[in-house]
C-alpha cells in the first residue's frame, strides 16, 4: 500500500511529507520533501500556541494548514514524479498548538490539541486521510506522545546492539531499543528542549531573519555559562522517571524571557541553550539506558554541527550517528512514522506502545475521514 505521510513539529519550521509503500514488514521510502512555513504563517502558529488567543484565530488556521498540507502533498508528487492516483492513504499528524501531558505533575489533566483539518485534505486530493493520533492514547490513560517509537522499533532495532533512536525536533525525544527488545520492552520519552529553545533565541537575535543557527555557527564562536546550565539541568523534569512528555508549554515564551532576564549577551544564551539541549538528552540516556552503544539521530537538530559536537562530548561511550546511515534521511523521519501509523490504524492495527506512552493499553490510533477515492 502507498500511503503518504505528513508532519510538522513544534520547531514550526515547516511541513514535512514522505511517501512510502508498506508491503507486510517492508517500509520503502519512495519520495520526500519539505516545505517551509512562511514567516507569517509561523507566526500565526505561535500566536495560538499555548497563548491567549480568539477561537475563530484557531479555526481559520485549523481549515488553512489543511489546505497547506494537501498542497505539500501534491507538490511532493510533481517534484519526485510519483503519480498522486497511486496515494491510496494519507497520515497526518497536524500542528500542535497545546499539549499537556503529566510530565513531573503526575495529577495533570492530560490533553492536546493538533490542528490542520483533515476535511480539507480529504476533500483536495480525494484520499482518505487518518488523523489526531494522539488523543486516543491520552483516553487510554497514557501521554499521547510519543507516538513513533513503534516506527523507530520496526525500523532500528538490532539483535546484536543497545540502540536508542534520537529525535531532535523542537523537543528531543528518546526512543530506547535494547538487544533483541521485545515491542513492551522498548521506553520511550521526551529528553526536554530540541531546538526549541536555539531556535526562539536566534529569532530574536536577527529580528525574524533568521529562525535557528545555521550548523551551530553561534554557538560554536561563544560562551556557554555554566551556572546558567546548572541552575537549568537542576529542573525535576530531568530525573523524572518515564513515561514524560514536554512542549512549547515549557519551553516557549515565558522560558525565553526567563533566559532573558539573566541579562547575559544573547550570543552566550544561545552557546547555553546548545549545551543544555545537549547535556539533557545525554542526561536522559546516561540515566535511563545506560547500555547504549549506539544513538540513531533523525530531525532538524541532527544539521547542527555543534550540537552533535556536545552531544558527542556527553556520551564517549556511543557511537552518535544518523538515520541516513539506514537509508532513512534524517528530515523525513517522523513524516515516514505517521505514513506507517496511518497504515495500522487502516488495518485496524494498535500504533502505540504503553510502554512509551504509559498507556493502560495498546489502541488503535487516530480518526478516518474518508476521501472520494
Amino acid at each position: 500500500m502507498r500511503v503518504a505521510g505528513i508532519m510538522s513539529g513544534t520547531s514550526l519550521d515547516g511541513i514535512d511529507v514522505a511517501i512510502v509503500d508498506i508491503r507486510g514488514r517492508a517500509i520503502e521510502t519512495v519520495a520526500h520533501a519539505s516545505f517551509p512555513y512562511s514567516p507569517a504563517l509561523r507566526s500565526a502558529i505561535l500566536a495560538v500556541s499555548n497563548a491567549e488567543c480568539s477561537t475563530g484565530d484557531i479555526s481559520r488556521l485549523n481549515f488553512e494548514l489543511g489546505g497547506r498540507y494537501a498542497k505539500a502533498v501534491a507538490a511532493t508528487c510533481r517534484r519526485r514524479n510519483v503519480p498522486l492516483e497511486s496515494i491510496e492513504l494519507i497520515g497526518c499528524h497536524g500542528q500542535t498548538v497545546y499539549h499537556e501531558g503529566a510530565g513531573v505533575n503526575r495529577n495533570a489533566k492530560r490533553n492536546t490539541l493538533q490542528i490542520g483539518e483533515a476535511s480539507v485534505i480529504a476533500e483536495q486530493l480525494g484520499i482518505p486521510v487518518v488523523s489526531d493520533f494522539r488523543p486516543r492514547d491520552i483516553a487510554a490513560g497514557g501521554q499521547g506522545a510519543p507516538l513513533v517509537p513503534l516506527v523507530d522499533y520496526l525500523l532500528f532495532r538490532s539483535a546484536t546492539k543497545f540502540r536508542v533512536a534520537l529525535n531532535i525536533g523542537g523537543i528531543a525525544n528518546i526512543t530506547v531499543l535494547p538487544k533483541n527488545a521485545r515491542p513492551e520492552q522498548v521506553i520511550a520519552f521526551d529528553t526536554g528542549p530540541g531546538n526549541m529553545v536555539i531556535d526562539q533565541l536566534v529569532t530574536l537575535l536577527s529580528q525574524g531573519r533568521e529562525t535557528f543557527d545555521r550548523n551551530g555557527r553561534i554557538a560554536a564562536e561563544n560562551d556557554c555559562n555554566h551556572a546558567l546550565l546548572n541552575k537549568l539541568l537542576r529542573d525535576p523534569y530531568y530525573s523524572a522517571a518515564p513515561p514524560k512528555t514536554a512542549g512549547r508549554e515549557q519551553y516557549g515564551r515565558e522560558f525565553i524571557e526567563s533566559l532573558l532576564a539573566t541579562r547575559l549577551p544573547i550570543l552566550d544564551l544561545i552557546a547555553t541553550a546548545t549545551v543544555f539541549t545537549a547535556a539533557t538528552i545525554a542526561a536522559g540516556i546516561r540515566r535511563f539506558a545506560p547500555e547504549t552503544q549506539e544513538v540513531i539521530a533523525a530531525g532538524g537538530g541532527v544539521h547542527n554541527t555543534q550540537l552533535l559536537v556536545q552531544l558527542e562530548a556527553f556520551l564517549p561511550r556511543c557511537r552518535v550517528t544518523t538515520t541516513a546511515e539506514f537509508h532513512v534521511h534524517p528530515d523525513a523521519k517522523e513524516a515516514i512514522a505517521f505514513a506507517v501509523l496511518a497504515h495500522r490504524t487502516w488495518k485496524r492495527q494498535t500504533g502505540n506502545l504503553p510502554s512509551a506512552t504509559g498507556a493502560r493499553h495498546a489502541v488503535v490510533l487516530g480518526k478516518v475521514t474518508f476521501g472520494t477515492k
